[in-house]
């Protein structure tokens, strides 16, 4: 079976997040997979009481927490929405038959986990092989709005540096 696009879309609803709402909070079942329309959600995990941001979902992306989403287990991480989001979801069940009968469905998602893999694989590299000031440059270099979007904390976290030396390292840099 092989549906449209239109009926791709008839499986995922709109739902709006507030400024710090949660998409998922860690330990709960993430129930959805979603479409960012608008917005970005902010990955995190929390670790001696620190919040460390491990993935910025930015706007026209896909996320969740795909791990709890798939097998259906406690969330070992929180979402959030950092401003205000408009998203689409699905649930697992509409998930499924999504992958069971549309092919250009497998095919986009297939696609999709490819190029995540790509990203997280190059990120952990980064993360071992770059300077702090390297990898801010690289973040300047391939996300530079992300630098008037998100606060300062939460790039610092996701770069591996923290807030006072992203400081140091922007103020060198500019």
């Amino acid at each position: 079976m092989h549906l449209s696009f239109e009926e791709i879309k008839s499986h995922f609803k709109p739902v709006v997040l507030k400024k710090n709402d949660f998409f998922v909070k860690q330990g709960a079942v993430c129930a959805y997979f979603c479409f960012i329309e608008e917005g970005i959600l902010q990955h995190a995990i929390t670790i001696n009481e620190e919040e460390k941001t491990t993935y910025l979902s930015l706007k026209n992306s896909f996320t969740s927490s795909l791990k709890s989403f798939l097998n259906q287990t406690p969330s070992r991480k929180n979402i959030k929405a950092l401003h205000d989001c408009k998203i689409w979801v699905v649930t697992r069940k509409e998930f499924e038959d999504l992958m069971q009968f549309n092919t250009a469905f497998q095919t986009f998602y297939f696609k999709l986990i490819e190029k995540q893999i790509c990203l997280i694989d190059d990120y952990r590299i980064d993360l071992l092989a770059l300077t702090p000031e390297e990898r801010y440059l690289k973040l300047l270099e391939n996300e530079p709005k992300l630098l008037n979007e998100v606060p300062l904390h939460y790039l610092a976290s996701f770069l591996g540096i923290s807030t006072r030396h992203m400081s140091r390292i922007r103020r060198n840099i500019t």
